[in-house]
């Protein structure tokens, strides 16, 4: 159905209550009588939604005579209604052909199909004559003065788009995902093989299914295992980018807090659990929906329509807090949200690209997709609209987009719907992408017995110092947490009692397509010669002196002296053989003693520290390769006593 639909099936006088023009040369008294009957058919068919019957019979009316205007402007109108908006517009043109001054009133609806097609300056130059009728009413000015600012935006966005080669191609699913029903509001995991999404079974009740991808290719969908699907409505849904947690929207459940609530389903051995309602923190006696779980699983973001919004429906954001619970929700303020609808939002697993629809920020009308992209502090940038054809003068609904900020996908009435709501996918602009996200995944554990520790997992960027995720295990150590491309990592994982793991992720410069990665990581209980590497301690060639970004990890080891206030360690520092050894050895007992001189103006004290350099002698990979070298340049924490 069309945005702020208007529908203009009807004679003139009941469409849109205009007196028919003294200057019009149509008259629709010595119309056909025959045509006239099948006319009066056709708008009996429209009113039971039979749009294709009433076609055929006006179709027919124009053939007996074919200076029927008011046939060839129900024919528009209901091609229209079908959304083949190049039959309305050919129809409105041949009303148009007959008499001018007669179809004047028309030329809002002709302008809305004009858009439709893509046509936006020729809907501009429509409406626009449109609205210099003088006797028109307030509800058809101020409709077209609306259309009239869509108009104007469309063109002004693809003026600002002129050098962009971007060629949009929907592409449907297929018929392992569609039906002859409503499919829509897609999810994925975060390696892109599983995809959930709502079915609407029984024209009534909404059901989740799945799907997944090998081999290029998407399975027959089947209906989600265990036992979240009920014979109540289920829908909206999210899934957490490891695959294990499901949150949906819910509505009129028996133990509902308001119309709609949010519920969460975890994948066990058997599979989903018994749905649990996310609790009064988050649910109200208003309606809450289409929730979006941020890929560290510590941010839920979600519409609501509680009453302390902007207006309309509004996007609020829940933080995770340490015992499991969920905090109060935060409006995410003014620069999203408006005195429109805000809703679907889709948190991208690069944790900063936030997309979701809007009525309220500029468009083509009704609702668009948008996006905004989180900066400093965590504020939230102006929404961006992601442009025709994207967004269309239809309403646009939920939007996901893969690890790679490539590929999205969506739902969609298209010409080659299987029925309904149809699952499509496209490949989006370049300056409207997310970061491509890598990630990394395995399984935390003891070194010395191997069994699971839960842990904490912390990605930090290290030019701003700023944690970008930050996790818990699940019980059994397993993890897994995203790496957005374009900046350098430090990547540590904790437990008490344990030797923090430390890696480096340089991805800043990082071009091309990077398979994600899989660390098993073993902690060393902290005990007497237990070593680890730091890997994000840096130096320039041949100095000693800390580079600034060397204070994350840095910062880490200051920690873990805190924690265990009898521990005693020592720093070794190690160095390639390029270069000559003695110099090596002087170099590398500097730069340990830098990392031990820090440790001290943190406040751990000199009496617990030590620094040795051993230069080249003890190097762990071959020194004739780059890679090795690299290997070889490295800092160490030795604990020498407990």
């Amino acid at each position: 159905m069309s945005k702020n639909r208007i529908s203009f099936l009807l004679l003139p006088v009941l469409c849109l209550l205009m007196a028919w023009p003294a200057s019009a040369q149509y008259n629709p008294d010595k119309v056909n009588k025959k045509a006239a009957q099948l006319y009066s058919k056709a708008l009996e068919l429209a009113e039971s939604d039979n749009f294709k019957g009433g076609i055929e019979a006006l179709q027919q009316a124009v053939k007996i005579d074919n200076k029927f205007e008011d046939a060839y402007l129900s024919l528009a109108g209901m091609y229209g209604e079908l959304k083949n908006y190049q039959g309305a517009i050919l129809n409105y043109e041949m009303a148009k052909a007959i008499d001018s001054i007669y179809f004047l009133d028309y030329n809002l609806p002709y302008s809305i199909n004009q858009a439709g097609q893509g046509n936006f300056e020729k809907a501009l130059e429509a409406v626009k004559i449109f609205l210099t009728i003088t006797n028109l009413n307030e509800t058809s000015r101020k409709a077209g003065e609306y259309r009239q600012k869509c108009y104007q935006f469309a063109l002004d966005y693809a003026q600002n788009k002129k050098a962009s080669d971007y060629k949009f191609e929907l592409q449907n699913m297929g018929d392992s995902i569609n039906s002859s029903v409503s499919e829509y509001y897609p999810t994925i995991t975060i390696d892109g093989t599983k995809l959930i999404y709502t079915r609407r079974v029984n024209n009534f009740n909404e059901d989740f299914y799945e799907s997944g991808r090998l081999n290029g290719s998407w399975s027959k969908s089947q209906s989600l295992a265990g036992n979240i699907n009920t014979n109540q409505n289920e829908g909206a849904q999210n899934i957490s980018q490891d695959g294990q947690w499901l949150i949906f929207t819910g509505c009129n459940f028996p133990e509902g807090h308001g119309s709609c609530d949010l519920y969460i389903s975890y994948l066990t051995a058997e599979g989903w659990s018994t749905p649990e309602n996310l609790g009064d923190s988050i649910n109200t006696e208003a309606w809450e929906s289409a929730p979006s779980l941020s890929p560290d699983k510590r941010d839920l973001y979600f519409a609501s329509r509680r009453p302390d919004g902007f207006g309309g429906s509004d996007i609020y954001v829940s933080h995770r807090l340490l015992n499991g619970n969920w905090s109060s929700p935060e409006n995410l303020g003014p620069v999203i949200n408006t005195g429109g609808d805000e809703g679907t939002p889709f948190i991208h697993a690069d944790n900063q690209s936030l997309y979701f629809t809007s009525s309220g920020h500029p468009g083509y009308g009704g609702d668009d997709l948008f996006i905004s992209r989180k900066g400093p502090k965590g504020i939230w940038g102006k929404p961006e609209n992601l442009g025709y054809p994207i967004n269309t003068i239809e309403n646009e609904g939920s939007l996901v987009i893969s690890a790679d900020g490539k590929t999205a996908y969506y739902a969609s009435d298209r010409a080659d719907s299987r029925g309904g709501l149809d699952l499509y996918t496209f490949q989006l602009r370049n300056d409207i992408r997310p970061a491509q996200t890598l990630w990394v995944k395995g399984k935390v554990f003891d070194k010395s017995t191997r069994k699971g520790l839960p842990s904490s997992v912390e990605l930090t960027d290290l030019s701003t110092k700023e944690v970008i995720s930050k996790l818990q295990t699940s019980e059994t150590g397993n993890y897994l947490i995203t790496l957005p491309k374009g900046k350098d990592y430090a990547f540590n994982v904790n437990r008490k009692g344990y030797l923090f793991f430390s890696e480096n992720f340089p991805l800043s410069q990082q071009q091309g397509d990077t398979a994600s990665y899989t660390i098993d990581i073993p902690l060393q209980a902290i005990e007497a010669n237990a070593a680890i590497v730091l890997k994000n301690i840096f130096f320039d060639p041949n100095k000693y002196e800390l580079k600034p970004e060397s204070q994350v990890e840095l910062d880490e080891v200051v920690q873990l002296m805190k924690d265990n206030p009898t521990v005693k360690i020592q720093i070794n520092g190690h160095t390639d053989n390029s270069g000559k050894a003695a110099d090596n050895i002087g170099l590398s007992e500097n730069r340990a003693k830098s990392v031990t001189a820090y440790l001290v103006t943190k406040g751990i004290s000199a009496g617990r520290l030590s620094f040795k350099g051993y230069g080249d002698t003890l190097p762990i990979a071959d020194n004739s390769s780059a890679e090795g070298r690299a290997q070889n340049r490295r800092t160490e924490l030795k604990v020498v006593s407990r």
